[in-house]
This record gives C-alpha cells, sequence and structure tokens, in this order.
C-alpha cells in the first residue's frame, strides 16, 4: 500500500498538488515493473468536486480521501441549518454525490467498470509545458504549452501564504469567494460581468425602441451602425483582462485600410449568424421563439435545439431553420425533419460534451414532455455520442438518411473543440455532411448542472484551427461549411474566429443576454429570474425580450466586423477566412499562462481554397438510385394532387440500397401529408440496406420479403413496415432467425413495424410512440424507450427496457427466463391484464395477417394456454419517486448537503 497524504503542512511546508504526485507515482511505477505490487491511496484536503476525483482516478489512484472535504461537512452539520442532516448522513450524501458523477463521467467515455477507467488517462490539458506533460503526465495532450514547475510551485506558495498569513486568526472573515461558478467581484474574471451585462442591454434596448418606432422599414436601415451605445459595450468588453485564447491574440495589418463603404453591407455578414442550440425545455417557449423571430427577420438562422418544436411554428416566422437532431430522438418527427433548412446531427458540444438534451426532470412540464415525445417529470439526459452512433460509417449513414428523406436541407455535424477534432472533422466531410460546426467550452444551454459546464471541451480557438488545418492537409477544406460556437460576445471574436477559418459563427449566451438574461447562472434549478430558462408560469411571465432587441445585438456585432474588416483593407470575410497571417499572438509571458499559440497559426504550404467553395457536399448517385424507378411511377398514382390507393412494385432491392423509401416519404409528407392509411403500397424483395422505411409518414406502407440490415424504421413517424421471409423459407423457425438487424425503430414516433422473425440489438431504443411485433431481440431492447407498444413473440437479451419511462411491452416466456434479462430499474413485469390481453391478441392477430407468420398463427391457435405465458412490461407507478429524485438532484446542485 502506498499512500500520497498532504495534510502534514505547516508555515513552513506546502503541499505539492495531489494530481502531480498521484501521476509521477503512479507512472514511476509503472516503468519499474511495481505498479500491479500495490494500492495507491491519496489521502489530500484538495479533492471536493467530481472532476477532481476524475483526475485523480484517471491518472492512476485506486481509491481517494478527500480528508478536507469530510471536516467541512463537519463544521456545516456543527453549525446547523435547515436541511442539514447527521453528520454521518451528510458525509455519506456527498460519498453518493460524487460516485454519482463518476458514473457519468465514465459514461460520457464510453467506459463501464472503475477498473477500466483507472489509469486510463483520458484527459488532455490547457496550461501546461511539454517539459511537464512529459515527466510527469506522459501521453497527455496539451497542445498550446503553458506553466512549468516553477509556476506551479509559485501558485502552490501564495495560496499556502494565503493559509497562513499572519492577519488571519479564528476571528477574521473568510476569505472571498473566488468566483468559480458565479462572478464575484473580487473573484476571477468573467467574460460576463453585471456592468457588461447592464451595458449590452441598455445597448439593444435602445435599438429595440428605434426599431420598434419604425416597424415596416428593413432593419438595417434604422440602425446602420447597430444600436446606440454599442461602443460603450464593445470597449467594456474588449477591456476585460485575458481570460481565453483569443485575448492572447491580436491583428497583423498587411494592407492600407478602405473606405468602410465598400466593405460588404451588413446583410451578408448577419447571413453568417446563427444562434447556438439551446432547446425549447432548456429556454422557455418565449425566450425559444423570440430567438427564431429575431435570425429570420434578419436572415440569419436560429438553432432550435435538441428536443423538437411546436408544429405551428413551422410555417411562420418563429420557425427555426436550423433543426437539430442529435442522432434521431426527442421529438424528431417527419414534419419537423422538413421544416428545416439545415438538419444538425449533434455529436456532441463543448460546454459539456456528450450531454446534448440534459434537462432536470422538473424542467420537463407537460408541455415539454409532449413536444420531446417523453414523460413530464423525467430528466432528460442524452446518453454520450457512442450511445447513438458507433462509427464514422454509422454517421455517413444518417447524414444520407437524411439527405435522402430532405434533399433540400444541407446537414451539419456538431463536434466538440479538443484534440484530434481534427481527424473526425475529415471523416465526416468525407461522409458527405454540408457543414462542420465546432462548438468551444465557453458557454451552456440553459439547462446544465453547474458540475457540467465547467472541466468540459476546448476552448473553440484550439478545435476550430485543428479542424481547418486537417482539412486543408486532405484538400477536403473547399467541400465544407465550418462554423464554430463558444461564447462570442463581439465582432472582434468573429473576425478572429473567420481568420482561423471558420465561414459561420453562432451565439449563444450573448444573444440571451441581448433578450434580457441577468447571468444569474440559475437556468439548471428552473428559478431564472426573468423567465428566459425556466418552465415556471410565474417566472414566464417576467420574459422581458423581444426580437428587435436581438436583432440590434446581431448589427451591432456585424457593423465591428465591417469596422474591422476596413482597418485590416479587405473588403469581405471571404478575403480573410483562413489568412492566419493576420493574426499574431502579443501577450505572453505569465500574464498569457505561458501558451504559444503558433500551433493555432500555423500557414498550408501551398495555396489550396482556405474556405467554402460553395458547391454541396453530395453523394454521386449515378447508377443506383433505386427510388428514381418507384418515383416514376408514383408521379403517375398522384394525379392533379388527389391521392388514391396504389400497390407498387415488386421492386427488387439489395443491400447497397439503403435509405429506400424516405426519398419517397419525404416527398409525400411535403405534398401530400396526413394521407389516409394504406393509400400507397409499395413492394420490395430481396435484402434491403440499412435504414429501410426510415422516417416513414402516414398512408405509406412499406413491404419486404427477404430481410434487412440495420436501423430499419430510424425515425418512423407514421405509416407500415411489413418483413416477411420468403416462401421458400417459411418451414424455418422464424422466431429462432434474424429478420432485421440491430437498432430496429431507433427513435421511432409512430407507425407500425410487423417483422416475422428476429431483431438485432437495441431494438425500439427511444421509441416514443411507434408499434412492434417482432419474434425475438438482442440485447438492450426498449432502452430509453418513452412511448409505443412492442411485442415480442420469442426469446430476448439481456437489459431489457433499461431506462424506459414510458409505452409498454409484452413478451412471450414460456421458460420465465426474461424475467432475468429485464432491467428492473424503472419496469416491472406482471401478468396481462384483460384489457392488456386485448390489445396484445389484436396485434398478434394483425401480424399474423399481414406477415403469414407461422409463429404468430400457432400461438393464436393455442392462446388459452399461450396467454398465460405472457409478461406485461411496463413502467413503474413511480411520480412520487420522480418527483423525489428531482427536488434531491436540485439540492445537491444548490450545493446543500442532503441526499441526491
Amino acid at each position: 500500500l502506498v499512500m500520497v497524504y498532504d495534510g502534514d503542512v505547516s508555515p513552513f511546508k506546502a503541499p505539492i498538488p495531489s494530481l502531480l504526485l498521484t501521476s509521477a507515482l503512479h507512472h514511476h511505477l509503472l516503468k519499474t515493473g511495481l505498479r500491479l505490487n500495490a494500492s495507491l491511496i491519496v489521502a489530500s484536503g484538495e479533492p471536493r468536486e467530481v472532476h477532481h476525483f476524475a483526475c485523480l482516478l484517471g491518472y492512476g489512484a485506486d481509491a481517494v480521501y478527500p480528508y478536507l472535504a469530510f471536516e467541512s461537512i463537519g463544521e456545516l452539520v456543527e453549525a446547523g441549518g435547515k436541511g442539514i442532516p447527521p453528520l454521518a448522513e451528510a458525509q455519506q450524501n456527498f460519498i453518493e454525490s460524487v460516485e454519482r458523477g463518476l458514473y457519468k463521467v465514465m459514461a460520457k467515455m464510453g467506459i463501464a467498470l472503475l477498473s477500466s477507467y483507472r489509469g486510463a488517462q483520458v484527459f488532455e490539458a490547457l496550461g501546461l509545458n511539454h517539459e511537464v506533460i512529459k515527466r510527469y503526465f506522459p501521453h497527455t495532450d496539451s497542445i498550446l504549452g503553458g506553466v512549468g514547475l516553477p509556476e506551479l510551485a509559485a501558485s502552490q506558495a501564495r495560496w499556502h501564504q494565503l493559509a497562513y498569513r499572519s492577519e488571519v486568526t479564528s476571528n477574521s472573515p473568510r476569505e472571498a469567494s473566488y468566483g468559480f461558478y458565479k462572478f464575484k467581484r473580487d473573484g476571477e474574471a468573467h467574460r460576463f460581468s453585471p456592468e457588461l451585462v447592464k451595458a449590452l442591454h441598455k445597448s439593444v434596448q435602445a435599438g429595440e425602441k428605434l426599431l420598434a418606432e419604425r416597424p415596416l422599414e428593413s432593419p438595417f436601415e434604422i440602425l446602420p451602425a447597430g444600436p446606440p451605445h454599442f461602443d460603450e459595450y464593445l470597449a467594456l468588453a474588449e477591456a476585460l483582462p485575458a481570460v481565453g485564447v483569443r485575448d492572447l491574440l491580436d491583428f497583423v495589418r498587411h494592407r492600407p485600410a478602405v473606405d468602410i463603404a465598400t466593405v460588404e453591407p451588413m446583410e451578408s455578414i448577419v447571413a453568417r449568424f446563427s444562434t447556438g442550440a439551446m432547446s425549447h425545455g432548456s429556454l422557455s417557449s418565449e425566450a425559444h421563439r423570440t430567438l427564431a423571430e429575431a435570425m429570420n427577420l434578419i436572415g440569419a438562422a436560429s438553432n432550435s435545439g435538441e428536443g423538437g418544436e411546436e408544429e405551428d411554428r413551422y410555417p411562420t416566422d418563429a420557425n427555426s431553420r436550423i433543426k437539430q437532431i442529435a442522432s434521431g430522438r426527442f421529438g424528431v418527427t417527419p414534419a419537423y425533419l422538413l421544416s428545416a433548412d439545415e438538419l444538425q446531427i449533434k455529436m456532441a458540444q463543448g460546454s459539456k460534451p456528450g450531454e446534448g438534451g440534459q434537462i432536470p426532470g422538473h424542467k420537463v412540464t407537460d408541455e415539454i414532455a409532449r413536444i420531446r415525445h417523453t414523460t413530464p417529470g423525467v430528466a432528460l439526459i442524452s446518453p454520450p455520442p457512442h450511445h447513438d452512433i458507433y462509427s464514422i460509417e454509422d454517421l455517413a449513414q444518417l447524414i444520407y438518411d437524411l439527405k435522402r428523406f430532405s434533399p433540400r436541407a444541407a446537414v451539419s455535424v456538431k463536434l466538440v473543440s479538443e484534440s484530434g477534432v481534427g481527424t473526425v472533422a475529415a471523416g465526416v466531410a468525407k461522409g458527405f455532411a454540408d457543414v462542420i460546426h465546432i462548438s468551444g467550452a465557453e458557454g451552456g444551454t440553459g439547462a446544465s448542472p453547474l458540475s457540467s459546464i465547467k472541466f468540459a471541451g476546448m476552448p473553440w480557438e484550439v478545435g476550430l484551427a485543428l479542424a481547418q488545418q486537417t482539412l486543408l492537409e486532405n484538400r477536403l477544406r473547399e467541400r465544407i461549411i465550418l462554423r464554430v460556437d463558444g461564447g462570442f460576445q463581439t465582432g472582434r471574436d468573429v473576425l478572429i474566429a473567420a481568420i482561423l477559418g471558420a465561414d459561420q459563427f453562432s451565439f449563444g449566451t450573448s444573444a440571451l443576454v441581448a433578450e434580457g438574461c441577468l447571468m444569474a447562472r440559475s437556468c439548471h434549478t428552473n428559478t431564472c429570474p426573468v423567465g428566459i430558462a425556466s418552465q415556471r408560469p410565474d417566472l414566464r411571465a417576467k420574459y422581458p425580450g423581444t426580437p428587435e432587441a436581438v436583432v440590434s445585438f446581431m448589427l451591432g456585432v456585424a457593423h465591428q466586423v465591417r469596422v474591422l474588416l476596413a482597418s485590416l483593407g479587405c473588403r469581405s470575410l471571404d478575403e480573410v477566412i483562413g489568412r492566419t497571417e493576420l493574426l499574431g499572438q502579443v501577450v505572453y509571458g505569465p500574464e498569457a499562462g505561458h501558451l504559444d499559440l503558433a500551433p493555432l497559426l500555423g500557414r498550408p504550404t501551398d495555396e489550396a481554397p482556405r474556405r467554402y467553395g460553395g458547391q454541396r457536399n453530395r453523394e454521386d448517385m449515378r447508377g443506383r438510385d433505386l427510388e428514381a424507378q418507384v418515383f416514376a411511377m408514383v408521379e403517375d398514382a398522384f394525379r392533379d394532387g388527389q391521392a388514391m390507393r396504389a400497390w407498387l412494385g415488386p421492386f427488387t432491392i439489395t443491400n447497397v440500397d439503403r435509405t429506400v423509401p424516405a426519398r419517397l416519404a419525404g416527398w409525400l409528407q411535403g405534398n401530400h401529408p396526413g394521407l389516409e392509411p394504406g393509400t400507397l403500397t409499395v413492394k420490395f424483395e430481396g435484402s434491403a440496406g440499412q435504414s429501410f422505411g426510415a422516417f416513414g409518414v402516414e398512408g405509406l406502407t412499406v413491404e419486404l420479403t427477404g430481410e434487412a440490415n440495420d436501423y430499419v424504421g430510424k425515425g418512423l413517424g407514421g405509416g407500415e413496415i411489413v418483413i416477411r421471409p420468403p416462401v421458400a423459407l417459411k418451414h424455418l423457425d422464424t422466431h429462432r432467425n434474424w429478420i432485421v438487424g440491430n437498432t430496429v425503430l431507433y427513435g421511432a414516433t409512430g407507425g407500425t413495424l410487423l417483422a416475422a422473425g428476429r431483431a438485432g440489438q437495441r431494438l425500439c431504443v427511444r421509441n416514443s410512440g411507434a408499434t412492434a411485433v417482432v419474434e425475438g431481440a438482442g440485447e438492450h431492447a426498449c432502452e430509453y424507450m418513452t412511448g409505443g407498444t412492442v411485442v415480442v413473440l420469442g426469446t430476448i437479451g439481456r437489459n431489457f427496457g433499461a431506462a424506459m419511462t414510458g409505452g409498454e411491452a409484452f413478451l412471450f416466456d414460456p421458460s420465465g427466463a426474461s424475467l432475468a434479462k429485464i432491467n428492473g430499474e424503472l419496469v416491472e413485469a406482471v401478468r396481462l391484464s384483460a384489457d392488456a390481453e386485448e390489445r396484445l391478441k389484436a396485434l398478434i392477430v394483425l401480424h399474423e395477417e399481414r406477415t403469414g407468420s407461422v409463429r404468430a398463427a400457432d400461438l393464436l391457435r393455442r392462446w388459452s394456454v399461450t396467454r398465460e405465458e405472457f409478461w406485461h412490461v411496463r413502467p413503474r407507478a413511480a411520480a412520487a419517486r420522480i418527483e423525489a429524485h428531482n427536488e434531491g438532484h436540485d439540492q445537491v446542485e444548490k450545493g446543500l448537503l442532503v441526499k441526491a
């Protein structure tokens, strides 16, 4: 046993940072071949937050004893107060809270066991020089360098001196809060100080007044130089001390300035702007709608965020032009997809990678649950990206799916700023995405708990530069639009991003401040004082925002961009995109944290295009578009806009024919929505490729005699998919043979699937409304299901119904083996009630009629016996437990010592 202990301090002895010492010992023992001979225990006063424990374990600690945290808990208990439990319970609550946080961190990384996480070093560093990294944290990326041992020692000495300074006595006041999460006047600098927020409010309110007085005129004519007082806001923003990478950079002027009148107009600049992906749920309906109306007013784009949008907004100026779909879940219906000019796949986002869609249960109201097709009161936490997208091939398949369904919509992929993002960006470009969105660590979404807005992602400057450089090296840059977000506040931020390679720019926090946000940082608690990040009716009634205020901010930023372009002797953003010779590092040494920004300012060795070339990144479909044949017949079936019953086919299909017939489904949704069931039936024979029947719509029936690969019925919104084996194979036991692949009905919101055979793993994950009858299923079926009905007429794999909060399932289980494979955390299995039996039997009858299933016929023939061998799996009636969970989660986030 080796113990690292830092408690033996005195006025003359300061501790070595626990993480530095832990990693040094761990790697020394590895090099000497002794690491497996002893456990490494860290007893330290430093660890107090989840990230501290995560780092210590990740760099080799076997266990951590946070003695100072426990002593602090003891002091709080001794002081007493409302809600403070006894000492043992309070300490146990702290332990459980840390454990929950570690579970979340491990889940983000796709690591199931602590033994796998320990020593895995799934981190990168910001601000440590290469000598420190090489010696003490080997194999950790630290792209920009930073401080060395002398600086670390000096920092440690300053804190030690503060603890032992002579004027601090037992009667002296406590040291002021450091302001790590919330702004403190004597704490560390934040990008948005109260003075800056007030200055922005003053400016946009003045602009709002001018726009309201002349509502029929163009905003660009009314505010040609942005709103009044915007220069005061800019002066405060740019007077801040260096708090980010871009603050260490300044422009290098190679040309004489030009007249601003010759610079491209604000209209073309704001067309590159968008708002960040902030969902209706994290934001109130009023705040969400305001952003959309504002951006549409000036020809920019708002981003719906993950979680759907009210359908009555689609044909109006309140429609979000960018619709985020993550990987196809949370209210992603055919109508939602078709309403967008751009569909965004969220692999991760910078402020909290892997946690998109995270909303505490107390913010999931009936309204939000309806739009998101989920359960009221249940927290929404998207799993990490690997949970939905397994590989670059799966990502390319989803891009393909979306482009087939909605050919007019661009497809973007949102990536987190991190080391290695350039390689992923190259894969995304080769997967035929149209836009790569690099998301930086700054900012948030109006829903994140405090533990998710620090230590996550890297500055956007790093990810943007890496993506730009890799795309250039691989001759991919002109095929793709590069967009970036991460705490943008000014036109200076925009221009620096453009020079580093960005074509487009996204604003999150600053757009919320423009519509009235006070930066109270209480988003996750549902107590936003101005109703922007709250679902409480009383707080929403206080919402002050207007589209004109947001428009004023955007025009102010665009005007500053024009001013700066003119000063650089450039007349358009196209002239500066990727021209890193226009930037130079101007802050060095201790003030810059000893960072070296040269890696961000690398220049290509040739004159390859450094920006988007203007052509859509399309896959060549010549000679392999099966649906072209289908369309020729569909046009004859729909004359003069009148739908009629039609049966087309059978068409021969092979496994290279992917996402059939999504193009037809998108055309029907756009031209003939709401068809009667059975209006159009298209038949296929053979082995279908990926995503057969994806995004199906009402009135469309797709029949396949044969088999299908993964993602059958992905995002199914209506209609029917029928899959049966060839007549020649009907003698086989269909409940023992697979007929469809993995991840069937992923994210479906409606419709029916009838498959006379087994389904692979992850059947009906995130299903929120579809009905499925299959004859067997692999592992993880019905995971995260929030609605719909699933009938399995055969055996299942393990982990059935994990995190299932809605809908129901029926399992045929004559042996009783299925009960051991059900994840009982949120569901229970009971025998059939009379009502459940009636519903089940009707579905089995339908299955037998539509597929000719021998298995279904046999079960129906012996119904008096087989009915007793079914289990009805349903979510537990757990409203009280969910409410208690949410309340506990809220209290932990507030820092109280109550049970999570």
